[in-house]
């Protein structure tokens, strides 16, 4: 779009198929399709309130940057809770040969992996406790790629449902709720000070 022709060698132009307005609620928006490249386009979000938008963004905001991350490592993970239950079964089997106070840290680690599919479960309005404990029955076996499908309200294979995770955001979250953990741990005591109580004589 050249908004004047004072140098029109400067401006870079393209082409598209079609140029028309478009009404949207009670706004005036023009509308370019058929661009040759296609490498931009413009998501428009409606809500009936401003914190329906605020969450629609946030998500939408949430599944960009994923992609992002995708776009530079493109390794990814089973979903729907079965990595999580991998790595929590992996983490008992090692609680139980380990001996002393630090097997009991890695039980609680287990158990909290284990709160992810459960969360999952009661996010899609599904029975958690009947999932997670078909979940456990069924990771018993090796090679298990079990998971939550949300759609069938039942427990089903990753690689046939195509549920999968980017191992990146997967790898981030768990590193950031394990630094937490840990920082929260280490606070041995808080110590409240109380306020200063006010000289009468200087008023």
């Amino acid at each position: 779009i050249v908004s004047t022709f004072h140098n029109p060698e400067e401006a870079k132009l393209g082409e598209c198929k079609l140029i028309e307005e478009i009404m949207i609620g009670e706004d005036k928006l023009i509308r370019f399709s058929g661009v040759a490249l296609g490498e931009a386009c413009t998501i428009i979000l409606r809500g009936a309130s401003t914190h329906i938008l605020d969450e629609a963004e946030r998500s939408l905001h949430d599944a960009l940057c994923v992609l992002s991350q995708m776009a530079t490592d493109s390794r990814v993970v089973y979903g729907g809770g079965c990595s999580e239950m991998i790595m929590s079964q992996a983490v008992e089997d090692l609680a139980k040969k380990t001996p002393g106070k630090r097997s009991l840290a890695m039980e609680s680690f287990a158990k909290a992996l284990r709160q992810i599919p459960a969360i999952i479960a009661e996010n899609g309005g599904l029975d958690s406790t009947e999932l997670i404990s078909q979940l456990r029955a069924a990771h018993v076996t090796e090679g298990c790629r079990k998971g939550i499908d949300i759609l069938t309200g039942q427990i089903g294979d990753m690689t046939t449902c195509g549920i999968n995770e980017a191992f990146k955001v997967k790898k981030c979250v768990l590193s950031s709720a394990t630094e937490a953990t840990e920082m929260i741990l280490r606070v041995d005591d808080i110590i409240k000070c109380a306020p200063r109580q006010r000289d009468e004589n200087m008023m």
